[in-house]
């Protein structure tokens, strides 16, 4: 398949990509990594009247640390992300996922507010930004906004972004030292689409967990925080008999899809065997 026609313009700044974008009325599509638009335009799933290129916009490619906080420029490449020793000591969870996302070419070209923005709830970013509680910075022709993640994912391939604002910054806060983290995912072939992923982080008060932080993907429309587990491990601790009642409480707490991968009872039932799974690397590598 080849794609439809479309113009295509290359911005060297994030006003003009934000004008070019304007331009079109929200019939324009940002082509970061292209690592998931492409195959859309060549499918003809997507079928923009312009692409706008921000891959020349070296402003918005950086991985920095400000009062506890981890920002990503969105155009910040996973390869990046995935051998940045400022992510393996503050954000581990985000380099664990980050291996799973994919293969090498994938990983070497896609980006962070690429995969975040495109809004596939079977992704990995997805699920960390909504486990940790991270936000979005967007610029639009009034300028700059914050979006929250639980503020951000609205549907399949869907947010809350306005059709003339371009992401330009993930934000996520680090993690407490000594905290426990894992991500479980189970798919057909290592580097498909998860059919249910799982993030998590403990933070170990002795034989207390003072923070637990569950969220899915792949179990429905959009990432799902999993509160409801979260707050049994916090009230009952870490033992194994709580770690079970978490992870029968996450599968209740989805409502998965079926697809021709999986059924919606096998994906609530993988959400249930991957927390417990998750969960137990997560305490065995919490420190008090």
């Amino acid at each position: 398949m080849k794609p439809p026609r479309f113009e295509y313009h290359a911005a060297h700044s994030v006003d003009e990509a934000v004008a070019l974008l304007g331009r079109y009325g929200g019939d324009a599509k940002v082509l970061a990594g292209g690592q998931s638009l492409m195959p859309m335009l060549n499918f003809r799933l997507a079928r923009p009247a312009a692409l706008v290129d921000v891959n020349r916009v070296a402003a918005l490619a950086y991985v920095r640390e400000d009062d506890g906080v981890v920002a990503f420029g969105a155009m910040t490449r996973q390869r990046t992300i995935e051998f940045s020793p400022m992510v393996a000591a503050r954000l581990p969870l985000l380099r664990e996922a980050t291996r799973w996302v994919g293969h090498l070419p994938i990983r070497s070209r896609g980006t962070i507010g690429g995969s975040i923005a495109h809004a596939d709830p079977s992704a990995e970013y997805p699920a960390v930004l909504t486990a940790l509680g991270g936000e979005v910075i967007v610029q639009g022709p009034r300028g700059r906004r914050t979006v929250k993640a639980a503020d951000l994912f609205e549907g399949y391939l869907t947010t809350s972004l306005g059709p003339e604002e371009l992401l330009v910054e993930v934000r996520l806060p680090a993690m407490p030292a000594g905290a426990g983290y894992a991500f479980e995912e189970f798919a057909r072939r290592h580097g498909d689409f998860a059919i249910v992923g799982i993030a998590a982080m403990v933070v170990r008060d002795g034989a207390r967990c003072a923070v637990a932080r569950l969220a899915t993907a792949g179990t429905g429309p959009v990432p799902v925080r999993l509160r409801a587990a979260e707050e049994i491990l916090e009230r009952d601790g870490l033992g194994d008999a709580a770690v079970a009642a978490a992870g029968a409480r996450a599968a209740e707490l989805v409502d998965p899809d079926a697809d021709v991968h999986a059924s919606a009872e096998y994906r609530r039932h993988l959400t249930g065997v991957l927390t417990v799974r998750a969960l137990k690397r997560a305490i065995a590598g919490a420190t008090s």
